[in-house]
């Protein structure tokens, strides 16, 4: 059978880019892997990321291995598209001439055009499935609208466009007829949804006709923007079973002149945002994203950012340090002047508090008992989440395989139960009820 390599880097909304193209593949009789080690598909199509610097330089790498593959015959075919060929597609082309051709984000229906297939549009929501079948992320808008300081996304992706609820719960349904059984909500910013083709935010509502989908068990959140945040998403959140109590707001700074070079707003609305979910949905699990040294951000901004997040005690956080990008606000505007060694010393001492909030939490949930899915079997271990984990990023609760009799060992996707018996810093270990 003929077979396509499909190697998808960045993000998860890369990801499902890919599904949709890997869909139109499969639909003209070809077999898709998505393997970056894999030289047995002769056509080899690589969906890029342009966000940050380390970013560029992944897809910039994993693009030279292929084409130097193809100069030794591995490979007879070399395509790039998505963010790093959305905007550098004219020098990739003078630098990389190996690579047959080069395609920008919204490019899906040339690039099968140029592999010499059929583009199907009764396929347009069909997805085949890059992730573990039991899980899948539901991309509810493309763009964005803000105009945070720092990043090119609006450039390259243009403005934010919601996709109609009706093709979302139409998309959702073909996912729960695969076996999907979470379901990962995201887009660049998931609490602006709706404002641009209903004139209101709409994300409660999308949510609330998500979770009716028979099959569909749980719904994660993530990229929630602060400012503006919905009162009534909260209230859904909070009432709704199937929303699990988890949701990803990334806050990046809590400094008011930091945020205001960021162009992020005012730290009076993350507190109050903060208050109102703890407040609302108790066992709520916070994650956020941290930017460490942007411009402006001196000793005391950054002492003022290490409080924040003792005090806070985040279930779940990531940093970056700041990556100056060209054509933003903040390139244009701001001299980008904080030392690399420095930028990355601050990331990692943000992150030393949060290993030590991470071991306090995790020891908190031994001896408790929770719902899992199971994620993978492992030779040693059966690897699960619970509610308040997202998949690749978050904790895993690890279950000895020995523990469990051999006709008994649950299958990928199962939910199972239980309970806690030690934890690590970002691992928690248990046995089945």
């Amino acid at each position: 059978m003929k077979k396509i390599n499909l190697i998808t880097l960045g993000c998860s909304k890369n990801t499902v880019d890919s599904e949709y193209l890997s869909a139109q593949f499969v639909a003209n009789g070809y077999q898709v892997v998505f393997d970056s080690n894999d030289m047995s598909a002769k056509i080899v199509v690589i969906n890029t990321c342009g966000f940050i610097t380390a970013a560029k330089e992944e897809s910039i790498n994993t693009i030279i291995q292929f084409a130097e593959a193809k100069c030794r015959g591995d490979i007879e075919y070399l395509f790039v598209f998505g963010c790093l060929a959305e905007r550098y597609a004219n020098e990739l082309r003078a630098e990389i001439p190996e690579v047959d051709n080069f395609f920008g984000v919204k490019n899906l229906k040339d690039i099968v055009a140029k592999i010499g297939m059929q583009y199907k549009k009764t396929l347009i929501g069909e997805r085949y499935i890059s992730t573990p079948k039991h899980y899948a992320y539901l991309k509810i808008a493309e763009g964005c609208n803000r105009h945070c300081s720092y990043c090119a996304i609006p450039a390259i992706r243009g403005k934010y466009t919601s996709v109609n609820i009706e093709k979302l719960l139409a998309e959702t349904n073909l996912l729960a007829q695969q076996g999907v059984k979470e379901l990962l909500v995201i887009a660049q910013d998931t609490t602006y949804y709706g404002l641009d083709i209903y004139k209101k935010q709409k994300l409660a509502e999308l949510l609330n006709k998500l979770s009716k989908i028979d099959g569909i068990e749980w719904i994660r959140l993530h990229y929630a923007y602060p400012s503006n945040f919905p009162e009534d998403l909260i209230a859904e959140m909070a009432s709704n079973p199937k929303i699990c109590k988890y949701i990803d707001i990334p806050f990046q700074h809590i400094n008011n002149d930091v945020l205001k070079k960021m162009r992020r707003g005012a730290n009076s609305e993350i507190y109050r945002l903060i208050d109102n979910l703890r407040t609302q949905i108790p066992d709520i699990t916070l994650r956020t994203t941290l930017l460490t040294g942007h411009p402006g951000e001196d000793e005391n901004a950054f002492e003022e950012l290490k409080k924040f997040v003792e005090d806070i005690k985040f279930d779940r956080l990531g940093v970056f340090s700041y990556s100056e990008e060209e054509g933003t606000f903040s390139a244009k505007n701001f001299d980008d002047n904080i030392p690399e060694n420095i930028k990355n010393a601050r990331a990692d001492e943000i992150m030393e508090i949060q290993n030590s909030i991470s071991q306090k939490l995790n020891l908190n949930r031994v001896g408790k008992e929770y719902q899992v899915i199971v994620d993978r079997i492992e030779n040693e271990h059966i690897v699960a989440r619970t509610e308040y984990d997202s998949p690749e990023i978050d904790n895993e609760v690890l279950i000895p395989r020995i523990s469990i009799p051999e006709n008994k060992i649950p299958q990928t996707g199962d939910f199972i139960n239980v309970k806690i018996t030690a934890s690590e810093d970002y691992d928690l270990y248990g046995i089945v009820l």
